[in-house]
C-alpha cells in the first residue's frame, strides 16, 4: 500500500469512527432502575455482598433474615454437603432472580473472592472459631453462630484476632437486640435495681458431655460429603452419619460444652451484659442441688440454675439488686419487682427470639465500622465464663480463674482443659 493510499484509508476510517461515536452519543441509554436505587432497590455501591459457610438448619433461618434486608446480595455458598450447597443456591437464586450464586466445598476458595464483604458462619461449633479467624485474616466481616468457641484458649485468640484485624464480628447472640432483654440489662447495669447482687442464667442441662466415636460407616464420595473437611480441626474419627448434625467434637480430655455452653452462651451473655460486660467470674463452685454458683471479682454472683424460674419462655435470666429485681424470657415479657422500675416506659414485647434485628445491627456496623452488640470481646468473655463453669462441672469441684494470666490458679487438671490439640493444617 502506498503512503498516499494509507493516509486516505486512515482518514476514511476516522470519519466513520467519529460518525458512529456521535450516533452513540445521541442514542438513548437504558439503565436498570436497580442500578440507580429506584423503586425501593439499593444501588450496587450500597450493597453488602455476603457469602455463607456451612448453612444448615439454623443457618438457613439466619440466611432468611439476611435476605430480608434490601442491601444484601448473597453471592456464594460453601458447604461440605452437596445437598446443602444445592439447596442454599436455589434459595439465593430464587430470591435474587438469577442463577449466579456460586458453590464451594472448601471455604478458603470462597474467602479468596475479593467481591465478598462479609460471611455468615453457621457450621457446627467445631468450626466456628477457626472459620471466623480465617475469614478475618482474609479481610471479611462475619456473623458467626454460637457457641463461637470450643474452649478458653480459642476465646482469647478469637478476641485478639478481631481486635488486631479490625473486622466486624457479630456472635449469634440475637437476644442482645431484643427490647425486653435490653431493658432488663439496662436496669441492672445502670443501678436501677440498687447495687447488683446476683445474676441468674439457665443452662438447659447441667452436664458435661463427651462426643466419643460411633460405629464406622462407609464414607461417602467427597463431592457428596467431605468428611475430612467436616472434621476440620477435630481429631480424626471414622465416618458416621449421625455425627453430621453439627456436633461439637471433644476438646482436651473429651469434654464438650453441654447445656452450659449451648444455651448458656445465650443466657450467660445476657448476664455479662447486665454486669456491664466486665471480665468473667473468678471463682466457680461445684454444682449443688441444681445450682452452680460463680463469683465475679466485685462480689456479684453468677448463678446457673435449671429450676425455679417464672414461666416466661426459654432462655430465662434474672437480675437481683439490693432494691429490686427483674426477670425475662423468650416470651417477650418482663416481670419486675415494682411497676415503678418501668418509669412510665413501654417496653416492646417481641417473643420468639427473632434474629432479624441482630442481623440488621451487624449490617449497619459493616457500613459504619462500629462495634455490634454481640462483638467479639463481649461474646468471648461470656464464653470463657461458660467454659470455666463447665470445667468446674466436669471436675466436680471449685476452680479459680485469673483474668490477667488467663489460667486457673494452681490447678493443673483445670488448666489442661483450657485448650485442645488441633489437627493439621488447622492450627490457629
Amino acid at each position: 500500500m502506498s503512503r498516499q493510499n494509507g493516509q486516505l484509508n486512515r482518514r476514511r476510517f476516522l470519519t466513520k469512527t467519529l460518525s458512529a461515536a456521535g450516533a452513540a452519543a445521541v442514542a438513548p441509554m437504558i439503565v436498570p432502575s436497580s442500578a440507580l436505587g429506584l423503586n425501593g432497590s439499593v444501588p450496587p455501591s450500597e450493597r453488602i455482598v455476603v457469602g455463607g459457610i456451612g448453612i444448615g438448619r439454623r443457618g438457613t433461618y439466619d440466611l432468611s433474615c439476611f435476605l430480608e434486608q434490601p442491601d444484601v446480595q448473597f453471592a456464594a455458598i460453601c458447604d461440605i454437603k452437596q445437598k446443602q450447597r444445592l439447596g442454599i443456591k436455589k434459595i439465593a437464586d430464587d430470591h435474587h432472580g438469577t442463577d449466579k450464586c456460586a458453590m464451594y466445598r472448601d471455604f478458603r476458595d470462597l474467602l479468596d473472592r475479593k467481591d465478598i464483604d462479609a460471611v455468615l458462619i453457621a457450621t457446627g461449633p467445631n468450626w466456628h472459631a477457626t472459620a471466623a479467624m480465617t475469614a478475618a485474616k482474609a479481610g471479611k466481616d462475619m456473623y458467626c453462630e454460637k457457641p463461637v468457641t470450643k474452649n478458653i484458649s480459642q476465646s482469647l485468640i478469637l478476641k485478639e484476632t478481631m481486635r488486631r484485624t479490625g473486622r466486624v464480628f457479630q456472635a449469634g447472640t440475637q437476644r442482645r437486640n431484643l427490647p425486653h432483654f435490653a431493658f432488663a440489662c439496662e436496669l441492672a447495669r445502670t443501678g436501677k435495681l440498687g447495687k447488683l447482687k446476683k445474676v441468674f442464667a439457665h443452662p438447659a442441662g447441667m452436664q458435661a458431655m463427651m462426643s466419643g466415636w460411633l460405629i464406622p460407616e462407609t464414607e461417602p464420595d467427597k463431592e457428596v460429603v467431605d468428611w475430612d473437611m467436616y472434621l476440620g480441626p477435630a481429631a480424626w474419627r471414622p465416618f458416621n452419619e449421625k455425627l453430621l448434625d453439627g456436633f461439637n467434637f471433644e476438646k482436651g480430655g473429651g469434654l464438650v460444652g453441654g447445656g452450659v455452653l449451648e444455651w448458656g452462651s445465650h443466657c450467660v451473655d445476657l448476664c455479662q451484659w447486665a454486669v456491664d460486660d466486665c471480665a468473667p467470674p473468678v471463682e466457680y463452685n461445684a454444682p449443688k442441688d441444681g445450682y452452680l454458683v460463680a463469683r465475679y471479682d466485685n462480689g456479684v454472683e453468677l448463678i446457673f440454675r435449671e429450676t425455679g424460674w417464672i414461666p416466661l419462655g426459654s432462655c430465662p435470666v434474672r437480675f437481683e439488686g439490693e432494691s429490686g429485681w427483674v426477670e425475662a424470657g423468650d416470651s417477650g415479657k418482663l416481670v419486675l419487682s415494682s411497676p415503678a422500675l418501668l418509669a412510665g416506659r413501654k417496653v416492646e414485647e417481641i417473643g420468639g427470639y427473632p434474629a432479624t434485628f441482630h442481623v440488621r445491627d451487624f449490617l449497619d456496623c459493616v457500613k459504619t465500622r462500629r462495634q455490634p452488640k454481640g462483638n467479639a470481646e463481649a461474646a468471648c468473655n461470656a464464653h470463657i465464663a461458660c467454659h470455666a463453669a463447665n470445667i468446674a462441672l466436669h471436675l466436680d469441684r471449685q476452680v479459680k480463674y485469673d483474668n490477667q494470666k488467663h489460667e486457673f490458679i494452681g490447678d493443673e487438671a483445670a488448666n489442661r482443659l483450657r485448650s485442645e490439640a488441633l489437627r493439621e493444617p488447622w492450627r490457629l
